[in-house]
């Protein structure tokens, strides 16, 4: 009834040649869940060391202003420091995410690792932080998807941002046209709190500039000349932000409101979103010279980044559910440098291989079951079965 397929020969048509991963998107795993093996045809993609240095001194940076938070009301050093560190933290992490997505498109596989590594997490935090809430103070805090609570807010902007990656290759002013779309954001306070969209809009410049920079660019920044220079552009901006803590309102380092939503005229929003993207790139560029380009005893932990700053959630909600930060001798230098140096080092343990592995059912979880298998990638590893059998 049916033709039978022809049987393959030595004149059968080549597969077709497997693309490589995107940046920063990982390759699919084998069956048994062990990454490709280097070999002959598939040197292996060796890490820069850079960019693993400068993602875990982000998020050092991002665990350490959580900390702040209850404390700065009572010093004003402390609170400079804040906005200084607010200034920068969350831009240089999301320019190095805009980097290493250049390479995303539309495949199954980069399709399915952004649902399994970003939109799954989502769901999974934005379900547990309120359930750990309840536990802990006995209140009942609703789930709500569409609505990211605490930390979840950037998993759903790099959902988002990553999505659009093919349109911001395709138009010819990227960054512009970003920047146009952060400063009407700023003005628009019926955009709502769903899906903390003012946050996703108004920090999507800085994904598209990671976009659209290359290798060359963070060589640049990490000259000699520009790491001395950058020790007086952190005094100044310390010095700047103590002037600012009674004069500014910190919340537009937030970017998660309107101006009219901060009470402030509707012109300023583009005008604070220019200054503030100023700001922000200068003191990124200086934080990234200092950023070490060699490998050190922290390089490995840059691949656990986002672990650290899920997890690490937790442990700031807890001390403020359980009233640890309202200790008097907290309030005190020696205190805050205490609760510093706590957050510093639990945000490194987060990190750590022995807690991946321990989350990866959250955090990186395979869900096989849920996706279709490439048949262009079934063809290649039955391809390259036959020949490790031939061979």
């Amino acid at each position: 009834m049916f033709d039978a397929a022809p049987s393959p020969g030595p004149n059968r048509s080549p597969l077709p040649p497997a693309q490589p991963p995107a940046d920063a998107v990982p390759a699919p795993r084998d069956p048994a869940g062990a990454p490709e093996r280097p070999g002959p045809d598939r040197p292996a993609r060796q890490r820069d060391a850079f960019f693993d240095n400068a993602k875990y001194l982000a998020i050092v940076l991002v665990a350490m202003g959580h900390s702040w938070e209850p404390l700065k009301g009572d010093s004003r050093i402390l609170e400079a420091a804040y906005t200084v560190v607010y200034s920068f933290h969350m831009p240089a992490f999301i320019i190095i995410s805009g980097f290493f997505s250049r390479g995303f498109d539309m495949r199954p596989d980069r399709l399915k690792r952004l649902v399994t590594g970003v939109l799954v997490p989502y769901v999974v935090f934005e379900t547990a932080y309120p359930l750990f809430k309840n536990l802990v103070t006995g209140s009942h805090e609703d789930i709500s998807l569409l609505d990211p609570w605490y930390l979840t807010w950037f998993l759903v902007a790099l959902f988002v941002w990553r999505l659009t990656t093919p349109l911001w290759k395709l138009v010819r002013r990227p960054l512009p046209l970003a920047l146009a779309v952060a400063m009407l954001a700023t003005v628009s306070p019926n955009i709502g709190d769903d899906l903390d969209l003012q946050r996703v809009l108004q920090f999507l410049p800085y994904f598209v500039l990671g976009l659209c920079m290359k290798p060359e660019h963070f060589r640049l920044v990490r000259r000699r000349w520009v790491r001395i220079a950058s020790a007086p552009v952190f005094a100044a901006a310390l010095a700047v932000g103590w002037w600012a803590v009674p004069r500014m309102n910190t919340a537009w380092f937030y970017h998660r409101d309107s101006a009219q939503e901060l009470g402030a005229p509707w012109w300023c929003g583009p005008v604070m979103t220019l200054a503030l993207m100023a700001c922000s790139l200068l003191l990124t560029a200086c934080f990234f010279a200092w950023v070490p380009g060699r490998t050190t005893w922290f390089t490995a932990l840059g691949a656990g980044t986002l672990y650290g700053y899920l997890l690490h959630g937790f442990l700031v909600k807890l001390g403020d559910y359980r009233g640890w930060f309202e200790q008097p001798w907290l309030h005190r230098p020696l205190g805050e440098i205490l609760v510093t140096v706590l957050a510093a080092a639990a945000v490194t343990v987060l990190c750590t291989a022995p807690v991946r592995r321990v989350f990866r059912f959250a955090m990186e979880p395979r869900m096989d079951w849920a996706f279709r298998r490439d048949p262009a990638e079934q063809a290649r590893e039955r391809h390259r079965r036959r020949e490790t059998a031939d061979a």
